[in-house]
């Protein structure tokens, strides 16, 4: 799929979001290799919240990639075998694996720390201090991309919220460097490393939890599935529902997709626009298919959003 086509707001949201990745995935690396060259667990589990957020990132471009009007025609039609839907479910797989690096290094990180502070450290102020002042300027240079004041994107948002967040781990580096630099206490250094390993935990879990999600094809937590169908079946000339699905394609997108049985003189259009109205405004499904059949016809109604 190339960039045009993409719908304007999409390949907006799609640019920025792809230089703060690369952005924030090359100061990843320099950051694991500055933690691991000077010993110090707090770059460490530093770098453990930059990889958290270029999993995040990489499963949103992903999504926005995905809602192409072509790609979204043949998920909807619960087709996850298609080539459509391969490289999504491979992104996201890769997600799943990277959120489970995460936990392990947060615990590798707690463990190390844990043995520092038991031993005599020899990390040094200086290029913790160098390292945790690009980490920030990375992340304010990533705040300026990811802020959305116009289109309210949801991507955009969480993606935003989560570097914010990561401002603290580097404030905290900060500090400890400048402590170590000048008052020598070494303890510093894993006591941060430890806190920001165990802050790096819940992010793993949750980026994990929706990875799975999205690979079992689950339906929203919170949806009624049940009251759903009893409410498309209370439309006019609605006589049967059938083949009613709901999944989750990202962490704020899901679609839908349904068969339904009408009588032959009901307003096939009029069905349509009411239980898209349904899906979209009281179950906030965006996307999906709809099809409206009656005994005889030989193609049924369809539309797709």
């Amino acid at each position: 799929m190339t960039p045009s086509e993409l719908d304007p707001a999409a390949l907006r949201q799609r640019k920025r979001l792809m230089i703060a990745f690369w952005l924030i995935a090359v100061f990843f690396v320099v950051e694991l290799v500055a933690g691991v060259l000077t010993g110090s667990s707090a770059l460490l589990a530093d770098s453990g919240h930059m990889l958290a957020d270029v999993v995040g990132m990489g499963m949103s471009l992903a999504a926005i990639q995905l809602a192409s009007r072509r790609d979204l025609r043949a998920i909807v039609r619960h087709l996850p075998s298609t080539k459509a839907s391969r490289p999504y479910r491979l992104r996201i797989l890769i997600g799943v694996i990277a959120s489970a690096l995460l936990l392990a290094m947060a615990m590798y990180v707690v463990a190390r720390a844990v043995i520092e502070l038991t031993g005599e450290a020899t990390v040094r102020g200086l290029p913790m201090l160098i390292v945790a002042l690009v980490g920030l300027t990375v992340n304010i240079v990533a705040f300026y991309l990811l802020r959305d004041p116009t289109q309210g994107s949801l991507r955009l948002s969480s993606a935003y919220l989560e570097v914010l967040a990561d401002t603290i781990g580097s404030v905290g580096v900060i500090v400890a460097a400048v402590v170590l630099e000048v008052t020598g206490w070494s303890w510093v250094d894993p006591i941060i490393g430890i806190g920001l390993a165990l802050w790096l935990l819940p992010r793993g879990f949750r980026l994990g939890r929706q990875g799975v999600r999205i690979l079992r094809q689950a339906a929203p937590p919170d949806l009624d599935l049940v009251g759903l169908e009893a409410a498309l079946r209370r439309i006019d000339g609605v006589l049967d529902v059938l083949d009613l699905d709901v999944w989750t394609l990202s962490a704020d997108l899901d679609a839908a997709s349904a068969r339904l049985g009408v009588t032959r003189d009901t307003d096939r259009h009029a069905v349509l626009e009411r239980a898209q109205e349904l899906f979209e405004r009281h179950c906030d499904i965006s996307h999906g298919t709809l099809l409206v059949e009656a005994d005889g016809d030989p193609v049924p109604s369809e539309v797709t959003w």
